[in-house]
């Protein structure tokens, strides 16, 4: 009887089955790597990379919790007469502190295992793969949160009241609500080559929507795996064009405290558990833990945030979470990646902003060569990829939308469609573009709708260009400019025509006329409008009338080699004191103040590494770490169509954005360049000065407008960021988030007797001889800075010495410039 009660009672053991989903209260993201378990027992689960979790017990609690480091552990009731349940958490954040350091009586036993991690990086990261390849799937959701009472009374808010109800609903009763923004998702090849470094994204199918979305093209290449790169294996990690030091960099003791935690089976892997944490909580650095194979020493899984505490400006956070998995010939390869930034509010009741990135890789393979020229593009998107094809998604989709990400679609098609959110975003365009789209055409920019100058008294200035509804092949750009004082209509016209997109390849014709200055033209410094638009305001500094007629043509020759030819021929027709020897020397050498050139310009672009995206008709350049070599030389033709002088002009560039690590970040420009002959001096080098408050980085920035001239020519232009290098470690200063920069600008130059003879004698009213400029002597021109950025977030400021040509009249040796800048 007693056997059989026993029996009895064993078989009427009751199986528990509890099954759910672990999401961030704030962000509505499925958690990861969190553990759910039954308080005082060992029985437990963790949840997969989507937040989901499953759980057998036959023996349990009267709560089930769940917990990760960072955030408020959470417990919720069972009911014990149920033997399925579904239970759901939602975690929120707990503040951020630093853990106590622990002392060991040996070493730490996190140390042993992170020598082991180093020693074993050229081995696991997929960096030492000769070629790899994969499919890649990519999704990214953009929210507004934050949805203050004061922020949901707005009148356009009001509109939407359905929407916002909604996403309320679909926060649940523990989480806060999102409101969608944008969606999209991306199926791609991409393709790595290790030697000589190369790689391709080959998109095949996008899917996008958002508020103020108008054509996908550009964001449709923005979306793929190239953008969506976490390595860290690497020393560093650039995300938002700063540099977080890795959880795994070489130097990896003096950056941060290590903590071994657990072991445990991941995937048939069976892992160290190690947290780690900034030794600072000011520096760009993680927060978080890695899950290390013990047999191989590979990062099998990481959680790694960057908290607010970091020296960054208008992000409270940063999250990354990543699951790799090993390839057949060693290292692994990252299966799935998660990037949340929480990007902060400006005030406490304003809206802020959530952007969240997911990865998903599959079907991959190891050391297949595709030959070199494979690699040649970069970036490519098949024609048919913007095409609405539902069941592509449905067979291709790396996992099914949820049922929120679903319903996103649907609400953000409500939200775009409201008459005053279109005006709000039209408005949001021009204010961001410059341009007002009215059809085929766009028009401007704004910014140089109107100036004030000595010359021309008033200016207005009206624009257009047209975009890709017009053509696919072919651009007109033109502007009229009309000046009270002066009178003068001013215009501008170019035709474009796009040859080829696979390489790139263009030409056009330009014509222009209007007024220019000496050592200024529009056509060099038009990248940056708002210094365009300020040198036109006040005294213009020996303007003349400038008119242009040019043909150009340009091609990428090979990836990374640019090659541009332009003919230009060009009047100078002074509106200041200026005039030359058309012979100096000879009896007969007369006095002349206009000229004509006509030239032949070759221009070679070189670089490694650069990714270009094409935004409609405009190519644009993603930028690169590697070193950007331009050379030039210009041939002037004296005698075709009408030319005045024969010349040769060689000028040379390299420039590059290197990362010091603890150092912070440097960047370079060095030029030079060399005129062998005899011409004025607006066809020279006029050194750009600053005589402004403002600081300018392309300016040499306590020399005067024209002080000195050129023929031959050598400078450096260094700037130097320390980030929090300095300031983070005194404790009174630190909150403030100001860093340290620091300058130096050094400019070797001459000019040849032959040009000095060009100008006539003029003299002062003492009898000497007054030169409109002053060539540079045997010593360089020196000046070096220091100063502070992020005051306010948005101030720099500097203080530069002049430390050489200090006894030239009217000159400043010491200044102080101010600067507005936008860093994270």
């Amino acid at each position: 009887m007693l056997l059989g009660s026993i029996t009895g009672n064993l078989s009427a053991q009751t199986t528990y089955r509890f099954s759910g989903r672990v999401t961030d209260a704030e962000t509505g993201e499925g958690m990861p790597f969190v553990n759910v378990f039954f308080k005082g027992t060992t029985t437990g689960a963790t949840t997969d990379f989507e937040g989901n979790y499953k759980l057998t017990a036959t023996a349990i609690k009267d709560s089930l919790s769940a917990s990760y480091i960072g955030y408020q552990e959470r417990s919720k009731p069972v009911n014990k007469a149920l033997s399925d349940q579904r239970i759901d958490f939602q975690l929120a954040a707990s503040s951020v502190s630093l853990r106590e350091v622990t002392i060991y009586a040996g070493e730490n036993p996190a140390y042993d295992i992170m020598r082991k991690v180093i020693r074993n990086k050229d081995r696991n990261d997929k960096r030492t793969l000769k070629f790899y390849e994969y499919e890649s799937y990519n999704k990214i959701e953009v929210d507004a949160d934050n949805l203050s009472e004061k922020f949901r009374k707005l009148k356009t808010v009001r509109k939407i009241q359905q929407v916002i109800d909604s996403v309320e609903a679909l926060a649940g009763e523990d989480g806060k609500p999102i409101l969608p923004m944008f969606i999209s998702e991306s199926i791609s090849n991409y393709y790595y080559r290790r030697d000589p470094e190369r790689k391709r994204e080959q998109i095949i199918k996008t899917k996008l929507t958002g508020v103020g979305l108008q054509d996908g093209t550009l964001v449709s290449q923005l979306i793929g795996s190239s953008f969506q790169e976490y390595n860290f294996y690497k020393n560093w990690l650039n995300i938002l064009e700063k540099d977080f030091v890795s959880p795994m960099a070489d130097g990896w003791k003096g950056y941060y405290e290590y903590f071994l935690t657990d072991s445990l089976n991941i995937n048939d892997h069976f892992c160290y558990r190690i947290d780690f944490e900034p030794r600072r909580i000011q520096d760009l650095a993680f927060t978080g833990s890695l899950w290390i194979d013990k047999a191989t020493y590979a990062l099998v899984q990481i959680d790694a945030t960057v908290n607010k505490g970091a020296n960054l400006n208008f992000v409270d956070k940063i999250k990354i979470q990543q699951e790799l998995e090993p390839t057949e010939a060693s290292p692994w390869l990252p299966s799935r990646t998660r990037v949340l930034v929480d990007i902060a509010e400006v005030t406490h009741h304003a809206v802020g902003m959530l952007a969240k990135f997911y990865s998903s890789n599959l079907d991959f393979v190891v050391n297949k060569d595709r030959g070199l020229k494979f690699y040649e593009e970069g970036l490519a998107m098949e024609e048919t990829a913007q095409i609405k094809d539902d069941k592509f998604w449905e067979e291709r989709r790396h996992e099914p939308l949820s049922s929120t990400e679903q319903n996103i679609y649907v609400m953000i098609d409500s939200i775009r469609n409201i008459p005053t959110i279109k005006t709000y975003v039209e408005l949001a365009n021009i204010a961001v573009n410059g341009y007002k789209k009215v059809g085929s055409i766009d028009v401007g920019p704004y910014i140089l709708a109107y100036n004030f100058n000595n010359i021309e008294g008033h200016r207005f200035r009206l624009g257009f260009k047209t975009n890709v509804d017009f053509s696919r092949k072919w651009i007109v750009k033109a502007h009229a400019a009309y000046g009270t004082r002066d009178t003068r209509l001013k215009y501008g016209g170019e035709l474009g025509y796009i040859i080829s997109r696979k390489p790139w390849s263009t030409m056009g014709v330009k014509r222009y006329y209007d007024i220019e200055q000496v050592g200024l033209l529009t056509e060099d410094i038009w990248d940056n409008t708002l210094f365009m638009n300020s040198s036109r305001f006040g005294t213009l500094r020996r303007p003349f009338a400038y008119t242009e007629n040019s043909f150009y043509i340009q091609t990428d020759v090979a990836r990374g080699v640019i090659q541009k030819l332009r003919l230009k021929n060009w009047e100078f027709d002074p509106l200041h004191n200026f005039s030359f020897y058309d012979h100096p020397g000879d009896s007969d050498s007369t006095v002349r103040n206009r000229f004509t050139a006509t030239e032949v310009v070759l221009e070679s672009r070189i670089t490694k590494n650069e990714l270009f995206v094409v935004n409609d008709n405009v190519r644009l350049s993603m930028g690169t770490t590697k070193p950007v070599l331009t050379l030039q030389y210009i041939l002037g033709l004296k005698g075709v169509l009408n030319s005045n002088f024969s010349y040769h002009k060689f000028n040379v560039n390299l420039s590059q954005s290197i990362n010091l690590g603890t150092l912070g970040r440097s960047f370079y420009s060095i030029s030079a360049g060399f005129t062998p002959s005899q011409v004025p001096y607006p066809l020279l080098k006029a050194h750009l000065g600053n005589e402004t408050i403002f600081y300018n980085n392309i300016a040499f920035n306590l020399m005067n407008r024209f002080e000195f001239v050129s023929d031959r020519y050598a400078s450096l232009q260094f700037d130097h960021s320390f980030e929090g290098l300095l300031f983070n470690r005194i404790p009174a200063v630190r909150k403030l988030k100001w860093r340290l920069v620091g300058t130096a600008n050094i400019l070797y130059g001459g000019l040849s007797q032959q040009n000095i003879e060009l100008i006539p004698d003029e003299f002062d009213a003492g009898g000497n001889i007054v030169r409109p400029f002053g060539p540079l002597g045997r010593v360089p021109y020196i000046e070096v800075g220091y100063g502070i950025e992020n005051i306010f977030k948005f101030i720099r400021i500097d203080a530069i010495h002049r430390l050489t040509y200090r006894n030239r009249p009217d000159i400043s040796t010491f200044g102080v410039k101010v600067s507005t800048q936008f860093k994270l």
